[in-house]
């Protein structure tokens, strides 16, 4: 009966270690018409090999971004048009950051790291539903860990082989 415990608890290791193996959020739900501090937490690099290079894509309804710069690595913003204005504070806001790269650096396979943007969740985003930030590892030897699979209607992101990092839709709290 021992022996069978442990092996029972040494598959529900094995199991949970797979399931967190891959790009991920920190902090799984955010409020919309808020500012939400994304951590990407990146786990390893590529088939045995470092991870050179962190891209996020930024959806659509998520502005004033701000990533945070990492020592050793070289930060790259990809501006480009949003599909409609948004209204940031007051201003109109038609166009911003849509990719940041995190570039240059050395993040060995058996290393672990986080990767930050500050970002604004506008107020239209549907509330209740996920948002997906596509993520990309690019390691050395031409290795990549495409992290850009969005589960369909009604699928779960624990059904796919390479999911993006989610954050589940809040309604925001009311008052200050």
């Amino acid at each position: 009966m021992l022996k069978k415990l442990a092996l029972t608890a040494a598959l529900v290791a094995v199991g949970a270690g797979a399931a967190i193996a891959h790009t991920s959020l920190e902090t799984k739900e955010a409020a919309v018409g808020a500012s939400y501090k994304a951590v990407f937490r990146v786990p390893h690099g590529c088939e045995g090999k470092p991870t050179n290079v962190v891209r996020v894509l930024i959806p659509e309804g998520v502005i004033a971004v701000k990533p945070m710069p990492k020592p050793g690595w070289i930060l790259e913003k990809v501006s480009g048009a949003y599909e409609k204005a948004y209204d940031n504070h007051g201003t109109p806001t038609k166009d911003g950051v849509k990719e940041v790269l995190w570039k240059g650096g050395n993040l060995g396979d058996d290393e672990y790291d986080e990767f930050v943007v500050r970002v604004f969740l506008t107020p239209d985003l549907p509330v209740g539903k996920m948002l997906y930030f596509p993520t990309v590892q690019e390691c050395s030897a031409n290795a990549v860990e495409r992290w850009i699979e969005i589960p369909a209607e009604g699928q779960s992101g624990d059904d796919l082989e390479f999911p993006a990092p989610g954050v589940k839709l809040l309604e925001k709290a009311r008052g200050h």
